[in-house]
């Protein structure tokens, strides 16, 4: 049999049964366009989270109070975590290869002039806080380099608390309430928008030791270090560690580096997107035990067709090719199809919606399209294997 007349051989019977075969080809593109474009949200969201989170770069640090992770330690031991303090974050400074330090205290406080108040975020952070966050005030300058633990009444805003409370005035020079305490206004922040949630625009910066004042903090929520990009992450840490243990007389903190974080992070967004694609898959499924069904049917209404062909003396091997042929036909034509729905409304949907991040890679395109030939495949190798095992005589008695 030569190829041209396989390819006929094949064809005939879904042309002929043009409805079953569009309805055949239908549950298979169902099932590919669930899965592409369930994918396409999984990896969309997955590439904003990530960028999101690393825009502020890999070489940051935390410190954070406490030990997270223990190695058998006596227990008594627990009960001596020491905070993190001003005095921590200045001598973290002087160890080489560290760019900017920036000591962190958070928590919410009514913002408010003569005529205007609003509830906001109040960031108690160090001067070197744009430098470690890459961030840089539109207008006026960022807190000074004052004495850490009485430093002036300053207070950086935020764009939005800007426009809230100032709206087209110029706020250089005013005076500001910030849970209760009065401050004078020395810079705006350029826009940043919203960071996984966090609103870096609706926020104010004051310095930290005020902060700790304002809510009663006796130490810092954690410690923010920049090391140089060509440093060796395990060195910093190694003295970070150092320095801290030096001071604290024992490890009661947690060194969290940005690469950990985003290793973590990029985990679970991949079981996310493996989810997402597994309840696709569910459509892919049904759509195989449509083929499935569709073969048998076609195997039962050609049992004298079958028959004639091993009379004239076609092999197993040929009855069986043809008809997993036709199968694998069937879902090409609707794995194909499904692919342009699947992308197409993916694509659809971030227009429509542009806060919602979608991303098709090529990888997932030629996956599903495999799949759906795999599927193909496996539906219809049970109902050839019938077709090609039928006796011709009984075959042909059939009609």
């Amino acid at each position: 049999m030569n190829i041209y007349d396989f390819i006929k051989l094949t064809t005939s019977s879904i042309f002929a049964h043009r409805m079953r075969s569009f309805l055949t080809a239908l549950g298979i593109s169902i099932g590919i366009a669930a899965v592409v474009l369930l994918t396409s949200i999984g990896e969309g969201l997955h590439k904003y989270v990530m960028g999101e989170f690393s825009q502020f770069g890999t070489n940051i640090i935390k410190v954070q109070p406490g030990k997270t992770k223990t190695h058998g330690a006596n227990l008594a031991s627990l009960s001596t975590v020491r905070p993190l303090s001003l005095e921590d974050a200045q001598a973290l400074k002087r160890i080489p290869g560290i760019v900017a330090v920036d000591p962190l205290v958070q928590g919410n406080a009514e913002a408010e002039t003569y005529q205007r108040q609003r509830r906001t975020t109040v960031y108690g952070v160090g001067p070197q806080f744009p430098i470690v966050y890459d961030i840089k005030p539109v207008s006026g300058s960022f807190l000074p380099d004052d004495d850490q633990i009485s430093p002036r009444p300053f207070v950086v805003l935020g764009s939005k608390v800007r426009d809230e409370l100032f709206d087209d005035r110029n706020p250089l020079g005013q005076r500001i309430r910030v849970g209760g305490q009065r401050y004078r206004v020395i810079g705006v922040m350029e826009p940043k928008g919203q960071i996984l949630g966090v609103d870096l625009d609706d926020a104010v910066y004051v310095p930290t030791a005020r902060a700790m004042s304002l809510f009663n903090r006796q130490g810092l929520m954690e410690i923010n270090v920049k090391y140089r990009e060509s440093a060796s992450v395990d060195e910093i840490l190694a003295s970070l560690k150092r320095g801290l243990i030096a001071r604290h007389g024992s490890e009661d903190f947690s060194l969290v580096t940005q690469e950990e974080m985003l290793e973590i992070l990029n985990s679970v967004l991949n079981v996310l997107t493996f989810a997402v694609g597994a309840l696709g898959s569910i459509s892919l499924f049904v759509g195989a035990i449509g083929v499935f069904t569709i073969m048998t049917i076609a195997v039962n209404e050609r049992f004298s067709e079958i028959g004639l062909f091993r009379a004239l003396g076609a092999k197993k091997s040929q009855i069986l090719f043809i008809f997993l042929g036709e199968a694998i036909v069937l879902a090409a034509i609707g794995g194909f199809a499904g692919l342009v729905i699947g992308a197409g409304g993916a694509q659809l949907l971030g227009y429509l919606f542009t806060s919602l991040p979608v991303h098709t890679p090529w990888s997932f395109v030629v996956i599903a399209e495999v799949i759906a030939l795999f599927i193909g495949l496996l539906a219809g190798v049970l109902p050839a294997r019938k077709a090609a095992n039928l006796d011709p005589v009984d075959a042909l008695r059939a009609e």
